[in-house]
């Protein structure tokens, strides 16, 4: 391809990834994929994702003014995406591999600028998910091959805790740009709720429904406090092949009555029911950032996490916004504490929706260009300069 033909198109990035959000197992990341690729659209790029089907799934689709391709099943995505890499060599000036866990080894494929995205990595992961053997096989990839590889491109992650893991898998922590998540706008998606507005407490946990978002907990501990707050429910908000196991549970538990299966809702319903909570629960194993902390956040609803999950110790300002707990002991503790103190609760839930005001997709977006666009691609005609940024987003650890 010509210099010239090159110059007379919109520059293409191509995004490579397992799932999309509408996918039945997808979740907070695949949101931010989906949005990356919509900022990169509005930048003046076109935009394709590439991703697993499922059934019921159109194999292409209009996401606003982003293509939605979507070849192969939960492995063999991975061969589709390899092929139509392979098949368009000259097509795409950049590309961004998504690597949940496994990477699309993009660099053996094409010559194109490659960004790797990583939310977290997945050491913890690998043994719950899947059998021993597959568990060192897949940790061996992600943790000595795939550095290796990817060693000439750039990564975006979206936190410090991420960055540090990368770094001890001997990835350069230059190449690594911190990117958090960004929220939708208070205003336009404040239903009530947060400050005050709880007359019977409850409690809320939302993601995908599977073993290492570690919903067991959020359960155990409303059995915990149901003595000391009888009228205490549970919404577990979200789908996932695990939901039977955790229905299992609370019948053992006997508390099957007050927790309430939501499944999956649309934006308008999800926001409803974090605001309403009293608290946001986010027992996970691991998180990359905790995007559902910050949507908490915004309609005043704290959170209580693990801080050894990661990127929850810098979504969740502990003593602030929520509390951070070392063990499921202190976890059901902390829940207990803000649900006896409405005051402090309401005080964390403001502190909470002030921080949030701070993350927006439209810099998480623009953060995102100048990346891509620094490692080597084109910018579309007319487009301005990309703006300096910092290597990390730090400076939004606190509210101002």
């Amino acid at each position: 391809m010509s210099a010239d033909t090159v110059r007379d198109r919109r520059p293409r990035v191509l995004f490579l990834t397992w799932r999309d959000r509408s996918h039945p197992e997808g979740g907070g990341s695949e949101m931010f994929v989906e949005r990356l690729a919509q900022a990169m659209s509005d930048a003046g790029w076109e935009a394709t994702v590439l991703c697993a089907t499922y059934p019921g799934g159109a194999r292409d689709k209009q996401l606003g003014s982003v293509r939605l391709v979507r070849r192969g099943g939960r492995y063999s995505v991975y061969l589709r995406a390899a092929m139509h890499v392979l098949r368009r060599r000259d097509r795409y000036d950049a590309i961004v591999d998504v690597q949940n866990g496994v990477p699309f080894w993009t660099p053996l494929l094409t010559s194109a600028p490659v960004i790797v995205l990583v939310h977290h990595v997945h050491k913890e992961q690998w043994p719950v998910v899947f059998g021993p053997a597959r568990a060192r096989l897949g940790w061996w990839l992600e943790s000595r091959v795939a550095p290796v590889v990817y060693r000439g491109s750039r990564y975006v992650t979206v936190s410090e805790a991420t960055r540090s893991e990368l770094a001890g898998l001997g990835v350069d922590p230059a190449q690594v740009q911190v990117i958090y998540a960004g929220n939708d706008l208070p205003g336009e998606l404040d239903v009530g709720g947060g400050e005050g507005g709880h007359e019977q407490p409850s409690v809320v946990i939302l993601g995908r429904l599977v073993p290492h978002k570690r919903v067991e907990f959020a359960i155990d501990t409303l059995a915990s406090l149901r003595e000391r707050f009888p009228t205490l429910t549970l919404d577990v908000v979200g789908s996932g092949y695990w939901q039977d196991a955790l229905r299992a549970h609370a019948r053992r538990l006997g508390v099957a009555g007050a927790v309430r299966f939501r499944g999956y809702v649309g934006d308008a319903t999800k926001h409803r029911l974090l605001a309403a909570a009293s608290v946001n629960l986010m027992p996970s194993l691991k998180e990359g950032w905790g995007l559902v902390v910050v949507e908490a956040a915004a309609q005043g609803t704290p959170t209580v996490a693990f801080r050894a999950a990661g990127g929850t110790a810098e979504s969740v300002v502990h003593g602030e916004t929520g509390l951070l707990a070392d063990d499921p002991a202190q976890f059901t503790e902390h829940v207990a504490l803000l649900l006896g103190d409405p005051g402090l609760r309401d005080r964390m839930g403001a502190a909470a929706r002030r921080r949030a005001r701070q993350f927006t997709w439209a810099a998480t977006g623009e953060k995102f260009r100048v990346v891509v666009e620094s490692a080597g691609s084109p910018a579309p005609a007319g487009a301005s300069g990309p703006p300096a940024v910092p290597a990390t987003a730090s400076d939004a650890r606190r509210p101002s």
